[in-house]
């Protein structure tokens, strides 16, 4: 007994060795991974924020994070019009968010549960269009803003609610798909059983359906809201006017000239501006992360 007690003893710190080999072989390097990955996305959001801080008003004057504090640049957006290109990006990335939702999920459940003439070739062109980027067609929006301008001055340039109409001309391609593959994982058995219930289509898609696929619609809707809100190309050509700016148009314009450049008004904009995005995503970060099919057929 004792000879084995002893030969157990002996081989403890093998075991513990290779144990910890293993550990680091399949599980540390990816803490080690993870760290770096932090500290690499991490420095430019403490940088500017140590920016908005600054007094010096440019990004190079200091050498150091944090080395003066002052709330001097928050104080003086409050004498530009930061708020109000805040409120039309927030409302525009509002409804373009929730409309392309409901545009895509409608879209999604047409193809996933109706069988149509043309809805291959439905499928396909879609599959086509969402590799060309929206913003190829830039020249093709203004030009045709400018006519329907004449028309329409609603829906022409340095219109908010013609930008609106330009995201969501854009707005069936890729969401579609993301949605159109969720709403497969949904048993047709639901639809079945609501139809001998009495139910119409229009019931199940919004009493039933929507609920169930709650996770793609989060992103769905998280993924247009930051496109939008981030978006410059298409809103600098369609709003002209400084009061129909979005942030993004506004921020740049703060910055654009070298010479005149406000490093600290733009850096204090910024850290404000990531508060919605960053609110948005903890809202829907349970919605995300939830399995709202699982066991839907049980029962």
């Amino acid at each position: 007994m004792s000879t084995t007690t002893a030969s157990q003893t002996a081989l403890a710190p093998d075991r513990v060795r290779s144990s910890r080999r293993r550990w680091w072989r399949e599980v540390g390097w990816r803490y080690i991974v993870g760290v770096l990955a932090i500290a690499y996305a991490g420095f430019p959001i403490l940088y500017i924020i140590s920016a908005s801080v600054s007094d010096g008003g440019t990004l190079t004057g200091s050498t150091t994070l944090f080395s003066t504090f002052s709330t001097d640049n928050f104080t003086a957006l409050g004498d530009t019009r930061f708020w109000t290109w805040a409120v039309n990006t927030l409302v525009i990335g509002t409804v373009t968010a929730i409309a392309t939702v409901l545009m895509g999920a409608a879209a999604a459940y047409s193809f996933s549960r109706f069988r149509f003439k043309g809805r291959r070739l439905g499928l396909t062109s879609l599959l086509v269009i969402q590799m060309f980027p929206q913003v190829l067609a830039f020249v093709a929006v203004f030009l045709l803003l400018i006519s329907l301008g004449e028309v329409v001055p609603l829906l022409g340039l340095n219109s908010r609610v013609a930008l609106i109409m330009v995201y969501l001309g854009g707005a069936l391609g890729v969401n579609t798909f993301l949605m159109y593959g969720f709403f497969n994982t949904i048993p047709g058995e639901l639809d079945e059983a609501a139809k001998i219930d009495g139910a119409t289509h229009a019931q199940i898609f919004w009493t039933i359906i929507l609920r169930l696929v709650a996770p793609i619609l989060a992103v769905v809707a998280l993924l247009s809201f930051v496109g939008t809100f981030s978006d410059f190309l298409l809103a600098k050509l369609i709003l002209q006017s400084e009061k129909n700016w979005t942030l993004a148009v506004g921020l740049y314009q703060w910055v654009s000239d070298q010479l005149s450049a406000n490093w600290g008004l733009f850096a204090a904009g910024a850290v404000i501006s990531a508060i919605p995005v960053v609110a948005l995503f903890i809202f829907l970060q349970k919605y995300i992360v939830s399995g709202l099919t699982a066991g839907s057929v049980k029962g």
